[in-house]
């Protein structure tokens, strides 16, 4: 029986290094940010529906992120329109990467928005990576691009981290160091296998 572990973290805990921790132990993980890239870059599946949605935000690589954040954060219809695009085309992905992984113990499904797109109905278990409010800022601000207006814009999104944590099966710390943090993995790990081989 295959185990579905949801990871889930607000931006900036260190989700994607979590991720590759687990990839290298050997889990599967669909990485649901990654299959979106796909889906909108050069030839991607969702590109002439996000132009059709929100013109003048795709060109010959695909969908520009930048513009269309633009055209969508802060307007609720418009988030909306582009979910009902994009979150389709990304469960269809889900679904073929789960069918080639029918045989592992545990599959884990990254998933930024795990809680608030309701994923959390679909999985086994939840682990939420977090860090320290003031670690998770320093780290976002460090991005190219990223500013404190975007990066507010972007957590009013999200649930808190809190109330994440508190609903979470596993939560994995990232604030102190990677070893701690793969130590927190191999932990998460063998507990689901326990549960996948029992």
């Amino acid at each position: 029986m295959t185990l579905l572990l949801g990871l889930t973290g607000s931006i900036g805990m260190g989700k994607s290094t979590v991720a590759e921790m687990f990839a290298d132990e050997g889990v599967p993980v669909f990485d649901a940010d990654a299959a979106v890239h796909r889906l909108q870059g050069p030839g991607g599946g969702v590109v002439a529906a996000i132009e059709a949605a929100c013109p003048g935000t795709t060109g010959p690589d695909g969908v520009d992120r930048a513009a269309l954040g633009r055209a969508v954060l802060g307007d609720d219809a418009a988030m909306k329109r582009l979910e009902g695009i994009v979150h389709p085309a990304v469960a269809a992905e889900r679904t073929d990467f789960l069918a080639a992984h029918a045989d592992a113990p545990v599959v884990v499904l990254d998933v930024p928005l795990l809680f608030e797109t309701g994923g959390d109905a679909g999985v086994d278990a939840v682990a939420v990576v977090s860090a320290p409010a003031d670690v998770q800022r320093a780290r976002v601000l460090a991005r190219a691009g990223m500013s404190a207006a975007k990066f507010d814009a972007i957590l009013a999104r999200q649930m808190p981290d809190a109330q994440k944590r508190a609903r979470a099966d596993f939560v994995i710390p990232t604030g102190g160091g990677l070893d701690a943090t793969r130590g927190a993995v191999r932990d998460v790990l063998a507990c689901m296998r326990a549960r996948a081989g029992g």
